[in-house]
């Protein structure tokens, strides 16, 4: 439980034991948005059942809710997503979880995109079960180091998730749950929209500020299909300074391949280096200006494929191990 802060709710009120000390100040809270969260979740119930009673013939009214959930950093966006998901779990219900927030991982690595169906409510501890994942490596904490590789692995992803509902009525009707990163200005909001559309998400989840629920309600106003709801962030949410969020994902990496309880044995295995090619996506050699339009600018190609040099710059690196026969399908592979 390294790393970890709780929220404890209940409808008729309990008795808590702290074992081993707290480092953050406990309080009881007395007023709680949980009441608007189970509406929600009594309105994704409705339309998975109005789903499952369609033709499967119909790809369109046998399509269960997709629901993204926006907002700032630290608004609670991980901990509704994991509510929802649990929720659905407990009807018997398998919805997919993806997670788009690279600098997090919820699934599995920090630097990666991922999906997997939730069978079973989510354990507070031990997390979400790696046994089904589908993972893209993006290889960075933040989508600025490449913003057209992130939407690239995005698009990817959603893609193959399309694929997978179409050949699965019962997850095609159980819909899907979309974690989203916090960068909500900018670019980061561009990247959101883009999320939306990829994944052709019908409800728009806005936690903890009107701004971006306003801008997207009216950029969203021509998919009369798409619902924009606005509710209220959790009191029990807790802020996270770079500090702590920089830590945290040095812990996940770690458990990742050590195990929560260090109950897996990563261990070294020697390769020749000519046997294994490594290669970086983004960057490369950039066009001389004398090939360029007068006034053009040399710029690297964010999506190309490019050879690197085994040598001690990749010492403590994480990377992703490709299924690609060839480089250039490394991207999709």
């Amino acid at each position: 439980m390294a790393m970890q802060r709780y929220m404890i709710f209940t409808w008729h009120g309990a008795t808590i034991e702290i074992d081993g000390g707290s480092d953050t100040s406990d309080y009881v809270a007395d007023e709680t948005p949980m009441i608007s969260y189970v509406n929600v979740h009594a309105i994704l119930e409705a339309r998975r059942n109005r789903a499952k009673a369609s033709s499967s013939n119909d790809i369109e009214s046998s399509q269960g809710p997709r629901v993204i959930v926006v907002g700032p950093t630290g608004s609670g966006k991980s901990t509704l997503s994991r509510m929802l998901l649990s929720w659905g779990a407990k009807q018997g219900w398998k919805p997919t979880f993806v997670d788009l927030d690279i600098g997090q991982g919820s699934i599995t690595v920090p630097g990666s995109i991922a999906a997997t169906p939730i069978e079973m409510p989510i354990d507070p501890v031990e997390g979400i079960p790696l046994e089904m994942p589908l993972v893209y490596f993006y290889g960075h904490t933040s989508p600025s180091a490449n913003v057209d590789l992130y939407k690239l692995a995005v698009k990817e992803l959603a893609q193959t998730l399309e694929k997978q509902f179409s050949g699965n009525s019962e997850s095609r009707a159980a819909g899907m749950v979309i974690n989203t990163m916090g960068w909500v200005e900018g670019v980061g909001y561009e990247l959101l929209l883009h999320a939306i559309d990829m994944f052709n998400a019908d409800v728009v989840l806005v936690l903890g500020q009107e701004k971006l629920c306003s801008m997207l309600k009216d950029v969203l106003k021509t998919k009369p299909k798409v619902d924009v709801v606005k509710l209220q962030k959790s009191g029990g949410v807790v802020s996270r300074t770079p500090k702590y969020r920089q830590k945290s994902r040095g812990y996940r990496i770690r458990e990742y391949f050590y195990g929560l309880a260090n109950d897996l044995s990563p261990h070294s295995n020697i390769a020749n280096f000519n046997d294994l090619s490594v290669y970086r996506i983004g960057g490369g050699p950039q066009a001389p200006r004398s090939a360029l339009p007068i006034g053009a600018e040399p710029a690297a190609d964010p999506t190309r494929v490019v050879p690197v040099n085994i040598s001690q710059d990749l010492l403590h690196a994480v990377l992703a191990v490709s299924f690609a026969k060839d480089p250039e399908d490394i991207i999709t592979r």
